[in-house]
């Protein structure tokens, strides 16, 4: 299939062609159900827009702990029918969908008591494993096994030997999520969907009780747009409530945050070759394996603060720091953290006061005619999310619509995936780059790495890796602005790289260069090369300086020292 290019001339394009003529779906919110909720209404031949108020995937959809999985403990939970939808979505993204992008990972669960606990949580885990199978696409990843003591060691040695009697290896699956997100609204534009970033809803428009379209500012231009359509979608995720109350209307529902955040800490502090799952006293805790490093995480906490930048508090850190060093021979201490980042899920609000304890099912609702909302959910079931919400778009349309065709729709990069990657000795003998850098490449990008070789067969000075972040090639901040709607600094190395994560200066080292690559894409003077990098120094500063807050409260005063590049 052809690919769409989402550069700054598009963008341009797909701001006119929105407010040109009616559209029959115009969805708000490019996290991954909005994205996903896109490319769901293209593939039914609706005519389609999708608008974004900051990045693709900037709020919860890029802060994630980057797994893709069935949510093992939903099971203890006897939640089977969200565990069975979950494991299909997996299976359907490694398998087919995305198998470029969704990959492998295992985990191991030590067991901390000897008899009833192997019982139980084997019989869990076996479980996971059928349902995975009986749903038709979960015969790639290996079945679950039972170590002993001696054997979990052997396999991660990281462990202190009086913190398990056992363990239970089993695989569940990872992906970076900015990146997906990224894939899926490419995917969406290639089958015509309309898709501008920075563009925010300012109000809808009405026709009597009814929501026909809306009023959207482009927030680097200044230009407001009228977009009409006759279903308007609202996938705003946390924002939820703010978006309803743009209409003046009570939801049906009301949306809760709950903040997770992760640190991400070399590869050489954790000797192990699997990923490890921890329980904790509110939830679990994970060790993912990322590239060089590990992700570790995740907290849960009720948070009512700024929801574009959530903060770290020093307390969260030295949270997680606690319950991972409870089992780990060799200590980490905050010297070992490389990153941090945080989080907001989106969790339909309760009965309870304990966020664990909310829905993370979806909720699908049409509040006034024209608009529909959705919210609630997991990252790994967007696409029945996106269903659901076109199926529900659908019933306010006076047309015949086709049925959901998303579960055979793989996303850019993913057809031919298999065969190019049988083939990366060849191709990196080919353009005379590593052959790690090449799987490195069709990781990230499928078959579209060829798009980022003849950039560097154009200029071979792309080539080379970028200043104090060795693991990416400097084509591919070219290719971030010039095909994937990156609009500034913080846009690719938070983002379309995990720069800002990744080193232990945070990007900052990074900064300039990756600024003068953007720049004759993005039609950057030398004043806004300064104005880029000064504010990502000044957003590193306020991270940092939150990081070190006792509190909640005081971390989000310390962000927000940081203004947005672009204020809404």
């Amino acid at each position: 299939m052809r690919t769409a290019t989402l550069g700054p001339g598009q963008r341009a394009v797909a701001f006119t062609r929105m407010a040109e003529r009616e559209l029959d779906v115009l969805v708000v919110g490019a996290g991954v159900v909005g994205a996903g909720t896109a490319l769901d209404a293209v593939t039914r031949g609706l005519s389609t827009g999708l608008v974004e108020a900051r990045d693709w995937a900037s709020g919860t959809s890029s802060r994630s702990s980057k797994l893709i999985h069935g949510g093992l403990r939903y099971l203890e939970m006897l939640d089977f029918a969200l565990v069975r939808e979950a494991l299909k979505e997996r299976g359907l993204l490694l398998e087919r969908l995305a198998p470029h992008l969704v990959k492998p990972v295992p985990f191991l669960y030590p067991l901390q008591h000897k008899g009833w606990e192997r019982l139980y949580a084997g019989a869990g885990v076996a479980m996971y494993d059928a349902m995975s199978v009986s749903s038709g696409h979960g015969r790639g990843l290996p079945v679950h096994r039972h170590l002993s003591r001696s054997r979990a060691l052997r396999v991660a040695p990281a462990l202190r030997k009086d913190a398990l009697v056992g363990a239970l290896q089993y695989y569940d699956a990872q992906m970076d999520d900015a990146r997906y997100v990224t894939t899926l609204v490419r995917t969406a534009a290639a089958y015509g969907a309309h898709c501008a970033n920075r563009a925010r809803v300012i109000g809808f428009l009405r026709e009597g009780e009814r929501v026909v379209g809306a009023r959207v500012r482009d927030v680097e231009g200044g230009v407001e747009y009228e977009i009409r359509a006759k279903q308007v979608v609202n996938a705003t995720g946390v924002w939820t409530d703010d978006t309803q109350a743009l209409i003046g209307e009570r939801g049906q529902f009301h949306v809760r945050a709950s903040k997770g955040i992760h640190l991400v800490v070399p590869k050489d502090r954790i000797h192990s070759t699997t990923g490890l799952i921890l329980r904790t006293e509110k939830s679990v805790l994970f060790v993912i394996p990322w590239g060089r490093h590990w992700i570790v995480g995740t907290t849960d906490t009720d948070w009512d603060l700024d929801k574009a930048h959530p903060a770290a508090s020093s307390a969260d850190i030295d949270y997680i720091l606690e319950h991972v060093n409870s089992v780990l021979a060799v200590p980490l201490t905050r010297d070992d953290v490389q990153g941090v980042y945080a989080g907001l899920r989106p969790l339909l609000a309760g009965e309870s006061d304990a966020t664990s304890k909310l829905s993370r099912e979806h909720t699908v609702a049409h509040p006034v005619p024209g608009l529909v909302v959705v919210a609630g959910g997991k990252y790994t079931t967007y696409r029945v999310m996106a269903k659901d919400a076109v199926d529900e778009a659908v019933h306010g349309l006076d047309q015949r619509v086709a049925p959901c065709v998303t579960e055979d729709v793989p996303l850019v990069g993913a057809e031919g995936y298999k065969a190019l990657w049988n083939g990366r000795a060849r191709m990196a003998a080919r353009t005379g780059l590593h052959v790690v850098r090449v799987e490195h490449l069709l990781n990230r990008y499928g078959t579209l790495t060829e798009e980022l070789l003849g950039l560097v067969a154009d200029d071979p000075e792309l080539g080379k890796a970028v200043t104090g972040a060795d693991d990416y090639l400097r084509a591919e901040i070219v290719y971030a602005a010039s095909h994937e709607g990156a609009r500034h600094l913080d846009d690719v190395l938070t983002r379309r790289t995990r720069i800002s994560i990744e080193t232990f200066d945070r990007g900052t080292r990074s900064a300039r260069e990756c600024a003068e690559l953007m720049a004759p894409v993005l039609g950057w003077d030398k004043q806004q090369i300064e104005k880029e990098v000064e504010h990502y120094e000044k957003r590193v500063q306020a991270e940092r300086e939150s990081q070190r807050q006792p509190d909640d409260q005081t971390a989000d005063a310390a962000r927000l020292g940081a203004p947005d590049i672009v204020p809404l």
